[in-house]
């Protein structure tokens, strides 16, 4: 209940909490005091001319039930959190528990990361088990976004080449799984001109990988692809230090062509990795550099 705007609606969870377990104990108390209103033990109520309502009372069984059942939710809400934003006379929570378990299984784990302490990266990339660690981490934690052969898809890199945002060092690999990374290109429109000149720009762009393109469109958007190059370079050969990708080659991230391509440079694109730093220990973020610099380096297991 940390997300309430101020304390005034805990304490109305709260109290509209105690008040219907109370409603419900006072229902039942007066349910079980009601007295007959007819001589032959009916409400008085009829329907289709014979169908008259019984009174009689509850059965002991459901009645206790029935007590022991607001009973055991008060002392449920005494225990654990549920009136507002209490925490409970116990002090659990769903973070903390998670929390508790994930400290366990990293103890748990901690003598098979000890094995590889001190080995460098590549080393690690020759280690059999460690690439089979390696890989399940990278299943459990990578491959909902890149997939589980690490190929990527439309938006998530492919990490089995050799075309690396942020550099693909190892160093790099670790900064980047422990760190997350945010990679944002503003819209440049209006920084290039008018749509005829972002579709000029465009072309040019395509011309850098050698890609289908207009070659007289190509040569009016060099000029303006100015504005691109302080970030991609002047030939568009990307920055690591900025995520800024390489545009010579021939991997498009986000689709190509004239209708891709023009549709990045009028809207811009933000795309976010998070950062694994709190969910894997050190060791663990090593070994999972390890299997994820050796996709893309063919002979780093020889």
């Amino acid at each position: 209940m940390s997300d309430f705007f101020n304390s005034g609606w805990s304490l109305y969870i709260a109290i509209a909490t105690v008040v219907s377990l109370l409603a419900c104990l006072a229902l039942l108390i007066i349910a079980a005091r009601r007295k007959v209103m007819a001589s032959d033990n009916t409400t008085g109520h009829v329907w289709d001319e014979d169908l008259r309502e019984l009174n009689n009372p509850l059965p002991r069984w459901w009645m206790w039930l029935f007590v022991l059942t607001v009973l055991f939710s008060g002392a449920y809400l005494w225990l654990y959190p549920g009136l507002g934003s209490a925490q409970g006379s116990l002090g659990w929570s769903s973070n903390k528990q998670y929390l508790d378990e994930q400290a366990r299984a990293q103890q748990r784990a901690a003598p098979i990361y000890a094995a590889f302490a001190g080995k460098a990266i590549e080393d690690l990339a020759r280690d059999p088990q460690a690439i089979g660690i390696g890989e399940r981490l990278f299943v459990n934690n990578c491959a909902t976004c890149h997939g589980s052969d690490a190929r990527g898809s439309k938006g998530f890199p492919d990490l089995t080449d050799r075309d690396w945002l942020w550099g693909g060092t190892p160093e790099k690999i670790v900064e980047t799984i422990t760190n997350g990374r945010q990679g944002a290109m503003p819209p440049m429109a209006a920084a290039v001109g008018s749509a005829e000149d972002v579709k000029h720009v465009a072309h040019y762009v395509l011309s850098l990988s050698g890609s289908p393109h207009d070659g007289i469109y190509a040569s009016l958007g060099q000029k303006k692809f100015g504005a691109c190059a302080a970030c991609h370079g002047a030939g568009g050969v990307g920055n690591p230090a900025l995520g800024a990708p390489n545009l010579s080659d021939k991997v498009w991230l986000h689709g190509w062509g004239e209708k891709a391509v023009t549709a990045m440079v009028q809207n811009g694109k933000t795309n976010v990795m998070p950062a694994h730093g709190s969910r894997l220990t050190p060791e663990q973020i090593r070994v999972l550099a390890a299997y994820v610099w050796r996709l893309s380096q063919p002979n780093a297991a020889k």
